[in-house]
């Protein structure tokens, strides 16, 4: 059997159940494009967990999402506000800026987080034909650093972005893992708490493949199947993406993965600050896990597993455990961490 790795969550295989869904699928003809029962039977899962009112669009891939929904809410002259190390600036090579044609204005962050202030530093040109008019804020859920938003602080800022004539994106990669922290329901953090437009991760959760545009904003959501197809996010064989949500979003499985994988993390953490000369540099709130340690015992350690290096300067390290991650794994990286300082 293979080594589980902890470089990232999209390194995992396909959950058994969601992988049974698949091989269900695949069972005859069906109308082609999301016009089959599989499709059906998934955005009434979706409405049963976000309400009603949304509309659902499934793509095959998280930056397939985020810019199809973002480009659905801004004009080329129009700008996006987010943090420096969102994934739609840091790790989407360009999407953005080449797919909508929008000018990204950043924000740093040290902990991943998005604030009023800074949201509201970028506004200072509005009305201005000189400049790149700010349309949308993008935050994320989960943050590209494991920290989660609480519910207060998206209210904060949906109420502050929606006073000002902004629309408000929620890029929910690892959004399971979020409501798993929480312990709160879907709704509660994205919906309810005023969010417009969500890209809902399912691959970093047990899927095989495939994301989802949510959109709780009627203004915009009759531009996103069109936008989906010119973006070439529309699957002809749409059955199999929605499966694999159907099933996933089906007894609990979305919660029972994220809450194993934040588990595991929060083990592999409370394991790894029992060393002296390891330090943590982000509170684990999710499935992620940041973490300083001596440049000697990082090399010493990428002989034998596969793990992201984070900040050259500060020797940190990334660690991101999965729906698939077991004791044992984290036992064996904890004993080569025990061997790195011997």
């Amino acid at each position: 059997m293979t080594k589980k790795m902890f470089a990232s969550d999209n390194n995992s295989g396909i959950h058994p159940a969601i992988l049974e869904a698949i091989a269900q699928a695949n069972d005859g003809h069906v109308p082609a494009y999301g016009s089959d029962l599989y499709t059906d039977a998934a955005i009434k899962k979706f409405k049963e967990h976000f309400g009603e009112d949304c509309e659902v669009a499934f793509v095959f891939n998280g930056t397939g999402a985020n810019v199809t929904g973002l480009k659905a809410m801004v004009h080329s002259h129009q700008a996006i506000i987010c943090t420096d190390g969102a994934h739609i600036n840091a790790d989407e090579g360009g999407a953005a800026e080449g797919f909508i044609g929008s000018k990204l204005l950043t924000a740093p962050s040290a902990d991943g987080k998005l604030t009023v202030s800074q949201i509201e530093q970028h506004l200072h040109h509005i009305g201005n034909q000189q400049r790149s008019q700010p349309k949308a804020v993008s935050i994320s859920q989960c943050t590209e650093l494991g920290t989660v938003y609480t519910i207060d602080e998206i209210k904060k800022i949906t109420r502050f972005a929606h006073d000002n004539g902004l629309y408000v994106h929620m890029d929910g990669a690892r959004l399971s893992n979020a409501a798993a922290y929480l312990g709160c329901s879907f709704a509660e953090m994205t919906v309810d708490a005023g969010i417009d437009m969500l890209a809902f991760g399912g691959t970093k959760n047990g899927l095989m493949m495939g994301e989802a545009v949510v959109c709780f904003n009627k203004k915009v959501a009759s531009e996103i199947k069109y936008i989906r197809k010119q973006g070439m996010q529309l699957g002809s064989k749409m059955r199999f993406i929605a499966a694999q949500f159907d099933r996933l979003l089906t007894e609990n499985l979305w919660l029972d993965n994220a809450k194993h994988a934040n588990q595991m993390a929060q083990l592999l953490a409370e394991s790894l600050v029992k060393f002296p000369d390891i330090s943590l540099s982000q509170p684990v709130e999710s499935n992620a896990v940041f973490a300083s340690l001596p440049k000697s015992n990082i090399e010493h350690l990428q002989k034998t597993h596969s793990f992201a290096i984070w900040n050259d300067e500060k020797n940190e390290i990334r660690l991101v455990t999965s729906f698939d991650t077991a004791k044992e794994d984290i036992e064996a990286f904890l004993a080569d961490v025990q061997k790195s300082f011997s």
